[in-house]
């Protein structure tokens, strides 16, 4: 082999490594964005931590929404993170609500989450997990939502790539609105399950009705006008609303229970 030939094949190959390094930096840095970047944590609200939680502010999710999000409806006092939905012109609506979400994303773990609902007929009390276009992902959500309307029963469901229909409504002794309750979900690669107050409520082991996104996990509390079938028609009492939470946490898959209360010291 010539000299030159040598030069040249010496230069196709370091032309090729790079090349291949390239390929496999690319799928690296793919597969960690795909990867969940939250790690286990337990939230008491002593304080809004706004390293974890991100306050939403100033817009709304669509013309069924009859609130703007707003700062000023959350807060934390006595140990309870407070959401409030009250009578007050905020941006184009009459009334503002309160929301958080994680600023991180959540793999497969349990979810749990002790709060008392709002009162209120149209008026939805919602613990869940999220993620969709907004964050370059399909529409992937896990929810607990008690409706004003009931506060009897809480509404589990889970859209798949923005498909829903998988509603089930459980009883909440007592009711949701009267009392702390606690609600927590176990995400699995292949099985979800929901619990209320430690119960079994509802097992999914389909896999095509099983999220796979990491999701940011939210509370929320919000009124509409027009989804009055579902949520009941909107009455504002004249005092304002407030959904309570005193503890959420998060504990990955594989890890071990972080408080004695946690429905994961009780599973296999």
């Amino acid at each position: 082999m010539t000299t030159s030939k040598r030069s040249y094949m010496q230069r196709l190959g370091l032309v090729s490594i790079a090349l291949m390094s390239a390929c496999f930096l690319s799928q690296a840095v793919s597969a960690q964005d795909d990867q969940a970047t939250g790690q286990s944590f337990v939230d008491n609200f002593e304080r809004l931590d706004t390293g974890r939680w991100y306050i939403s502010d100033g817009w709304n999710n669509g013309a069924y929404q009859n609130c703007t999000w707003s700062r000023k409806q959350v807060s934390v006092k006595d140990g309870t993170l407070q959401l409030q939905f009250t009578q007050s012109k905020t941006g184009d609506r009459n009334y503002a609500c309160g929301e958080i979400q994680t600023m991180k994303r959540y793999g497969y773990g349990t979810y749990e989450a002790r709060y008392r609902t709002a009162k209120g007929p149209g008026l939805n009390s919602a613990f869940f997990t999220y993620i969709g276009p907004t964050d370059k992902k399909p529409h992937d959500e896990i929810d607990f939502e008690v409706l004003g309307k009931n506060p009897g029963q809480v509404q589990v469901n889970q859209y798949i790539s923005a498909k829903g229909g998988n509603e089930k409504l459980v009883p909440v002794a007592g009711g949701a609105d009267q009392d702390f309750n606690d609600y927590a979900f176990v995400w699995e690669k292949d099985r979800l399950r929901y619990y209320v107050n430690g119960k079994l409520v509802q097992e999914v082991t389909d896999p095509s009705k099983i999220p796979t996104n990491a999701q940011k996990i939210f509370f929320s509390l919000w009124g509409t006008d027009t989804l009055s079938g579902w949520m009941g028609k909107f009455a504002y009492s004249g005092e304002p609303a407030t959904m309570e939470i005193k503890r959420v946490a998060f504990t990955a898959a594989g890890e071990k229970c972080l408080f004695p209360e946690s429905i994961t010291c009780k599973l296999d």
